[in-house]
Order: structure tokens, then sequence, then C-alpha cells
């Protein structure tokens, strides 16, 4: 089709779409445009003229930046490499104790080369390009797993659809940055949500946030985003040696990078540019709660290596929030989703930074205890990042003697079941089974695919039956009838019949899944197939001590205690009883009590990294079926880290902690020696 396009026309499309990019990279990123509005849209628009009368399009057009159809939902991304959170640093002291940490661990006396920037408030995005284009993006999530916004990040005029570069390209890079919306774009938008009666975004971070998370990418690009880039994940064909040589190329790349990039050798002059940028922080056009200080060698960024959910090298500042002082008139627990109970202040009104605060969570009844905070206490609070309310401090000297502690519930102050708090753990958690505050959740969760996929009960259809009275647990799932679904909004007499339909097929699954659906506390899909393997059927857990779940080798006190707690609560197995009596049958081929029933890697735990002759997720599933389990860090706990092409850090981490490493011949090798065959496929 392209071939019969005069060559005249390919050259002038690919002229423009070189000419509005850089005009685009000029104006949204370098803030100096050399045309004006009007010849950029006079451009803009015979670009988009040429287009679909010659049905010729470049993947990096402007034109293809405005929004597509609406999504159905999110799709789940891993990232290659985790995107980790940061440690905090909010006094001086706290910054000289990290120099003197990385010193150690380095056994070097010598002044470390750092990277200090403005931390800037938004969203956490990773950026995929793929051969100079834009080929995925996706949220942080939870560090390991996040969800892909490729269609919104693309509406985001800064962001680069294809790479600038000089040649020097590698095949794939992860760009790692934070998407934010300027303060006054921020007020501008409350503004007319406010005109048009909707609810209006707490601060400039939930809108960035809640306009990259549209399923409708056209809202998105109706929002004014900005990116700000600042790291880099994982990187085939290409090697950095430094951060500041990094941030340098994404410049010359055409990436907007913060506003402030300074690199310096030593604490001392860490603390002095983390200074300047606080004192001009109120001229930045974006808020700002902190800076961020890198050790500026990818090399030794290696050797220092992460903790469990941070790197060692580096750390965020926060600088002084806004300050008050008012009374605490009551103490209160709030139960979530997931039953962890929550202590949070009520406060005598008081104005902090212009804005009214009247509650603030004390976090965890540690934090009470620490703080030594009561009910009646005069109390210094902040506004953490100009935002968050949190007591920062108790005024002892104002005590009347009055006051009084609010220790940890031992019910539940939403249904009364038993609240426990495990040995080593912060959270206090009710384990009722059936408590309001977490029936929702619970619900959605038993019919969710990985446990015993209920088509068609999805949170939306889960929130309808719960508010019409028709649910109160998932147990009464299975007393539902077609004749009060017809009378719901949305259904018919071919829906209602369908989740019926789906409901009863549910009854029929296995020990693993249903161990799953009930959403134990620690039990993921990995845990349950582990306790059905160890234990023949559901009656064979009821009154389980931790003792005995401890046997299992890959069980931990937690998961232990956990499920100790869970059936050993009564409310819960005249649940669990109920569920059987409504029909629900329980199979469990995962049993392994007899010896035959033995897999070639049961108890060993696999690290994957690198690129390997067959998709990583075909592996996983690969070393599940055969009893072995895959997780994403390498630790002491890791038996085997399977390496691929290319490999990550993961390699030299099993190195360091003499965990053994195999190609993945050497793996197949492992299955055809114990099935007596050449390979498994």
């Amino acid at each position: 089709m392209t071939d019969k396009i005069p060559d005249t026309i390919k050259n002038e499309i690919e002229k423009l779409v070189q000419e509005l990019n850089d005009h685009c990279y000029r104006y949204y990123v370098l803030d100096s445009p050399l045309v004006s509005d009007e010849e950029y849209d006079r451009m803009y628009f015979h670009l988009k003229h040429l287009e679909e009368k010659h049905h010729y399009v470049l993947p990096d057009s402007p034109t293809q930046r405005v929004g597509a159809p609406p999504l159905e939902k999110f799709e789940k991304v891993k990232h290659t490499e985790p995107m980790l959170s940061l440690d905090n640093a909010f006094t001086q002291e706290n910054l000289v104790e990290f120099d003197k940490r990385i010193k150690k661990i380095l056994k070097s006396d010598q002044d470390i080369e750092y990277t200090v920037e403005p931390k800037y408030d938004g969203l956490a995005i990773e950026l995929t390009y793929r051969r100079g284009l834009l080929y995925k993006a996706s949220t942080r999530g939870d560090g390991y797993q996040g969800e892909e916004v490729t269609r919104n990040i693309r509406t985001i005029k800064s962001v680069p659809i294809k790479i600038s570069d000089d040649g020097n390209m590698s095949d794939e890079i992860d760009i790692r940055g934070e998407v934010y919306m300027d303060i006054r774009d921020f007020e501008q938008l409350n503004k007319d949500r406010e005109e048009k009666g909707e609810p209006v975004f707490a601060n400039p971070r939930n809108a960035a946030a809640g306009s990259v998370r549209q399923l409708d990418s056209s809202i998105t690009a109706s929002r004014k985003l900005h990116l700000a880039c600042y790291g880099i994940g994982s990187v085939k064909g290409f090697e950095f040696k430094t951060q500041g040589e990094f941030m340098q190329w994404l410049k010359k790349a055409r990436f907007p990078v913060p506003t402030v990039i300074e690199t310096v050798t030593g604490i001392k002059q860490v603390i002095q540019v983390i200074r300047e940028i606080e004192e001009n922080r109120k001229g930045y056009s974006f808020e700002t709660d902190g800076s961020v200080v890198k050790v500026n060698s990818f090399d030794l960024q290696k050797q220092l290596g992460m903790k469990t959910r941070e790197p060692r090298w580096a750390i965020a500042y926060k600088f002084t929030a806004h300050q008050g002082i008012t009374k605490i008139l009551d103490i209160q627990g709030s139960v979530g989703r997931t039953g962890v109970i929550t202590p949070f202040a009520v406060f005598a009104p008081v104005k902090i930074g212009g804005v009214t605060v009247s509650r603030s969570t004390l976090h965890n009844w540690d934090e009470i205890e620490r703080k030594d905070i009561h009910i009646g206490d005069t109390v210094i609070v902040e506004r953490a990042g100009d935002v968050i309310p949190h007591v920062l401090a108790v005024i002892k000297d104002k005590r009347t003697g009055k006051e009084k502690c609010f220790p940890v519930p031992e019910h539940c102050p939403v249904c009364g079941a038993k609240v426990v708090r495990e040995v080593g753990e912060v959270a206090a958690r009710c384990i009722g089974l059936n408590c309001p505050a977490q029936v929702q959740e619970k619900i959605f969760h038993f019919a969710s695919r990985g446990a015993l996929d209920i088509e068609g009960l999805g949170e939306k259809t889960v929130e309808l039956l719960f508010s019409q009275g028709l649910v109160h647990n998932f147990v009464d799932l299975f007393r539902l009838r077609k004749e009060a679904l017809l009378n719901l909004p949305r259904f018919a007499e071919k829906s209602a019949q369908n989740l019926i339909d789906a409901i009863e097929k549910s009854k029929h699954t296995t020990l693993a899944r249903f161990l799953y659906a009930l959403g134990i506390l620690h039990i993921g899909e990995y845990a349950s197939r582990l306790l059905a393997k160890n234990f023949g059927k559901l009656g064979d857990l009821y009154h389980v001590k931790p003792e005995e779940l401890l046997q299992i080798r890959q069980a931990g006190e937690k998961t232990a205690h956990t499920v100790s707690e869970f059936f050993n609560d009564e409310k819960n197995l005249n649940a669990l009883d109920e569920l059987q009596k409504l029909g629900v049958q329980i199979t469990n081929p995962d049993f392994q009590g007899k010896e035959e029933g033995r897999k070639p890697f049961d108890g060993l735990t696999f690290v994957i990294t690198g690129i390997l002759p067959k998709p990583r997720n075909e592996i996983e599933e690969m070393i599940r079926r055969l009893g072995g389990h895959t997780a994403s860090s390498v630790s002491k706990k890791t038996d085997y880290v399977l390496v691929g092409e290319d490999p990550g850090s993961k390699a030299g981490q099993a190195k360091n902690l003499h965990v053994k490493t195999l190609a993945y011949d050497e793996l197949l090798e492992m299955i055809a020696q114990y099935r007596g065959k050449d390979r498994l496929f």
C-alpha cells in the first residue's frame, strides 16, 4: 500500500512529523517554543490530512497522541526489575547516618559522589522502549507488578514516542519517572470540576494518578500532565557508568528530567544542595515534598544492593511540614478491607497550612505506644508533604492526669469478632469471616479467577448484591435465587440465570482454590497449594496448631499463625461447614501424602533472570507443575537461579549468596534425569 504513495508525499509527511515533534519538545520540555500555537495547529492539521488521504502514518506521529477507544480494564504487567520504594530521611543527621552506612558497606573512607534532585509528588511510571519506540508504559503498582497504561501515557505531550538518539541505541530500555500535574493546572481542574458538580481532587498527586488510571484515554489526553524522568530499570545493549551520565543521556534523547540535577562529592555538599532546593521550592510550578539522593556510580550501587523493599544506595530527604497544636478529643478504630484495624485521632479542629484538620491516622498501636498518645492529650500535628496530617509529638507538660489510653481492642468494633495481633506484627486484625467492613472485598476475592472463578460476579455486581441485602458474606452466594436477582437493576432472565449457573458450577472446586478463596492473611495461591499438598481434606485443617504447620519446610511463622488462628475460630468453622451443607464439594488432586505423588521440584524455590528459549510464564508454569515455586527476588532460601542471556543483577546476587545457578539446558537435564526422558518439552 505504501509503495503506491509518491516519494514526495512520504518525504513531506516525514518532514512534518519531525518538525512537529521538535516543536512539541521545545514547548513541553524546554518551555521555549519557536512557533505560535496557530502555526503549530496549521502544520498539525495538514499532517493529519495527508495521513488520512494517503493512509501513511508513522509510529511517532503526533497525531497518535489522541485518546483511543475506552478499555474494559487494565492489564497487569510484571516489571523486569522491581520498582522499589525509597527509605526516608527527616534530618541532616539521618543523611549523615546514610552516608556512614554506605561507607561501612563499601569499606571506604573516601567521600562518595552523589546526585541530588527534587522529589516530585506524582505517580511513578515505567516506560519501556524497544528499538527506540515506546512499546509499553506501566504504573509502579506493588513494585513488582503494575498496570499497563500505554495508551494513556502516549497522550502526555512531554513523553517521547520515539527516542531521539545519535544511533548508539539499546534494543530495549526501561525508563522510570514521575507523572505529575502543575499546581496551577491542578487548581484550574478542580475549579472546572466544581462548576460541573463533580468531586474535586485532594491534591496534584491524586489528580495525576486519577488521570493516568482512566479506562478512557481521551480523559487523560484532556488533562495537563507532565513527566520527569529520573531512573533506569532493565536495559539491553547499552551501558551507563553513572546516574549523572544516564541523566545526561536522557536530556540528549529529549526526555524531560527534574528541574534540578546536581552531582556532588561528600554528604556536606549533598546537604547544601538540599537546602537550596528547599529554599527555592516555593517557586517551582510543581509540588515537591523533599529531595532524592543517589549514589552516582552504578558499580557502587550494585555493590550496595537492596534491602527487602528499598535500595541501599538511595534515600529521600523529606522537607519540614506545616505544623499546628490541638487536642485529641477521642481515639477510634477503623476497619479496613483486609481486616486491619487502624486507630485514628479525632481532633479539636485546627488550621494547618490553610487547611482545617479534624482527624488523623495514628497508624498502629506501636506508634501510639512509641509516642505515648492518650485521649485528651495536647499534640503537635503536621501535614507531611503539605497534605497528610499526622501526630508528630505529645506536649506532656499540658497533661492534667485525666488523659486515657486506647488499648488494642479485643473485639472488632464493627462485627464483634476476635481481634488478633501476630507476634512481630504491628497490625491488629479482625479475623471475622463475615465482618461487614470487609465483606464486599472478601466476596469479590472469593469469586475471583484464581479462587472459585464465578463468572459474572465482578465488583459492581458484588456491590449491588450487598447494598440490596441479598448477600452479607460469601456463604450467601450459594443461597441466591434467580427470582431475587430479577428484581435488581441490570438483571434480566438470561443474565440472572447465567450468574446462578456460574455459582452452581463453582461448587465443585479444589482445596487449593478454596483455601485461596477464603482470603486468609499471608495465604496466596502458592501457599494455598502448599497447604493442599500437605493436608488431604479441609477438615484436616480444623483446629490445626502452628507447630503442625511449621513442619512444612516452606511455611514461615506468620503463615502458620494466621492459618491456625483462622481454623481455630468457631465462627469461621461454622461458616465452612455451612458452605459444604449448601453443596460445595472440595477435591484435592494436589495432596502428596503418599510418596508416589511426589514431584521432582517439591520444596524447591527458583528465581529466573535473563532471556530464555521459552516465555517466562511457560517456564514458571512448568516449574509449578513439577512441584516447585518461583520467586521474584534472590534470598538465602532460594534453591536455584535460572540464568538466561543478558541476565540482570539477580545472577550476581546468587553468587554473593552462594545460591546455585542453572542454565536452561541444565534445568531440562534435571527433569530428564528424574523422569528418564531426554526433554520435558
